[in-house]
């Protein structure tokens, strides 16, 4: 975004009240009086397309040694290159060499009018690199901070247009742009501070750029702060997403936070306008990021805006931003969990979970599991009936949303420390065949499921239940016609390792590990001796559940970590810890 056209014709204007050295002969300047009269008409037409018969007098005329004459044949090409054909063929044509030449003339207009053909020009994907290696960046970088502001719009404006490449990004940085943008970010002009806002969110978008300007710009984050309280719209939003991009960075996400970024990012938030909801609730979410960050985010009042959110239909990005933030303040604070769920976040997602678009299914099932992985709460979600929202949710067509339901129903149903066999597990007995085949259903299909993930995840969640000393739920899972000859396959045969179609932490699309990645041939003897676990237990002989082997593991969504360790020979509770290891093991990233 950010594609900026120039004002040329201002400055073409501009030349009637501009004196100047004359260079010609009176007959000459008749002569040159009636052409400029021609292109300012020129100028003045609609624009379209024109031929080289067109460009080739204008181009030649630029490289007049008449101040006026450069100022017209430039002003007249810089609104020609408003077309779209007409940029490629000025280009192709040569103009570049002689604008750049104009850009360094001593000329307050010429440079104005050469600066704004330029901007123009670099509108046009195909002109970018071809601008970039002419060596047009010096000067342009240099005119950026000219005292003109005409000139310095233009200048920052074509520096913003040549920001939307890799490569063209770190051309910029080599000639010394980074400095300059930043020091333009306190000028009084709300289009200076706009261009330079979003070419430095654009330059932050790379990460050896964020790495430069963490160490040369050390007033860059309180100057973004300062401009999410600017009065344009425009020039709020952008300091959002360049303050976004930087917190790519676990440094920037820290020093947001310490420059009291969070009071402007929650007023955006809580604006009736589009764009400045989605710009703080991006940036919000990866400050979240840092677990340093989480409680403040909670102290400063974000919990009832987001929780909001996930209700705003009109954007699915919004409702994506909103949702894994929750999921991240709740990802190591037991405190910031309850709180959570104290402001209704739960409540919200079992209301619209199953109407919400399948990402933001993914994110909300996964902030769900992560709050299940509390003690204390686990009772509370049981007991609010996320049981019903989730049971149909590992039926859905994204095998993410799967999981992720799974996985917190996993989570509900482990026993924790100080947890005793009496605890009510009425919940799993209310939703055993209902909504949609319930859990026996659910539970089927993932020990059937050709991902190993999958069945892992079902005996795990079985052997819970099991353990729960439930006899309504043991009832239920030893006269299973379809659970219990399918857990005695498991429990016979080392299948082999499929790829997951679970990997990776489920909101973030760069952590994406298949179960061959995380899970060896062991694995699969895990899922085995789960099962005979299982067996073991419904095969008693009737004096109940067996005392529990070890305390329960915890589920994280999507993150499984690598158990290489052999399972042969291992007790029930070495087995527990395995399992323990490998479904929460893992490091989740945010």
């Amino acid at each position: 975004m950010g594609v900026v056209s120039s004002c040329c014709e201002s400055c073409f204007r501009s030349r009637k009240s501009q004196s100047y050295e004359p260079l010609l002969l009176e007959n000459e300047r008749e002569a040159v009086a009636d052409l400029l009269q021609y292109l300012e008409k020129i100028t003045e037409k609609e624009v379209r397309p024109v031929g080289r018969d067109t460009l080739d007098p204008i181009l030649f005329l630029l490289s007049s040694h008449d101040t006026e004459v450069q100022r017209a044949a430039s002003a007249a090409l810089g609104n020609l290159a408003v077309n779209t054909d007409n940029k490629l063929l000025i280009v192709k044509l040569g103009g570049l060499e002689p604008l750049i030449r104009q850009m360094l003339s001593p000329n307050v207009e010429v440079q104005c009018n050469a600066v704004g053909c330029v901007t123009n020009l670099a509108t046009h994907d195909d002109n970018k690199t071809k601008i970039a290696k002419s060596g047009a960046l010096v000067p342009l970088t240099r005119l950026a901070r000219s005292k003109d502001m005409r000139v310095q719009r233009n200048a920052t404006g074509a520096l913003l247009n040549m920001t939307h490449s890799d490569e063209n990004r770190q051309q910029l940085v080599n000639a010394g742009a980074i400095p300059v943008l930043v020091s333009l970010l306190n000028s009084p002009d709300t289009d200076v501070q706009y261009y330079c806002t979003t070419a430095l969110s654009n330059i932050a978008v790379d990460g050896v750029n964020r790495k430069k300007l963490a160490q040369s710009e050390p007033k860059l984050v309180a100057s973004l702060v300062q401009l999410m309280d600017s009065p344009s719209l425009k020039v709020q939003c952008q300091a959002a997403l360049a303050l976004r991009n930087l917190a790519s960075d676990e440094k920037y996400q820290l020093e947001i936070v310490k420059a009291d970024g969070l009071s402007s990012l929650l007023r955006l938030l809580q604006s009736a306008y589009l764009p400045l909801i989605l710009s703080s609730a991006a940036c919000v979410r990866n400050v979240s990021i840092h677990p340093q960050n989480e409680s403040p985010i909670i102290e400063s009042g974000f919990l009832q805006p987001l929780i909001n959110l996930l209700s705003f239909k009109d954007n699915e990005e919004v409702q994506c931003h909103a949702i894994s933030t929750l999921r991240n303040l709740a990802a190591s604070s037991e405190k910031n969990k309850q709180a959570i769920v104290k402001a209704g976040a739960v409540q919200s997602i079992k209301e619209l979970v199953l109407e919400v678009p399948t990402n933001v299914q993914s994110e909300m099932t996964a902030c769900v599991a992560v709050l299940a992985l509390s003690d204390e709460l686990k009772g509370q979600l049981l007991e609010m009936g996320i049981c019903e929202v989730l049971i149909p949710l590992t039926n859905s067509p994204s095998s993410e949303v799967q999981g992720n339901s799974a996985a917190a129903l996993g989570n509900l149903s482990s026993k924790v420390d100080g947890r005793s066999t009496g605890d009510d597990y009425s919940a799993f007995n209310e939703v055993w065949d209902q909504p949609e085949g319930g859990m026996h259903q659910y539970l089927y299909r993932f020990l059937t499921s050709p991902d190993a993930t999958f069945q892992h995840i079902a005996v795990w969640t079985i052997v819970q239940l099991l353990e729960s000393g439930d006899p309504i739920l043991n009832a239920h899972i030893r006269t299973s016609p379809i659970l219990i000859p399918n857990i005695r396959q498991l429990a016979q045969t080392r299948t082999s390792s499929p790829v997951s179609s679970v990997g990776g932490t489920p909101h973030s699309p760069h952590s994406q590990h298949s179960y061959q990645e995380t899970e060896t041939g062991d694995g699969q003897g895990e899922i085995q001796m789960l099962a005979r676990r299982i067996l073991e237990i419904t095969e008693h002989d009737g004096e109940g559940a067996l005392t529990p082997s070890a305390s329960a593991s915890q589920i994280q969504p999507g993150s499984f970590a690598d158990t290489t360790e052999s399972a042969s020979g291992r007790d029930h509770e070495e087995l527990r810890k395995s399992v323990r290891e490998a479904f929460a093991g893992g490091s989740s990233t945010h």
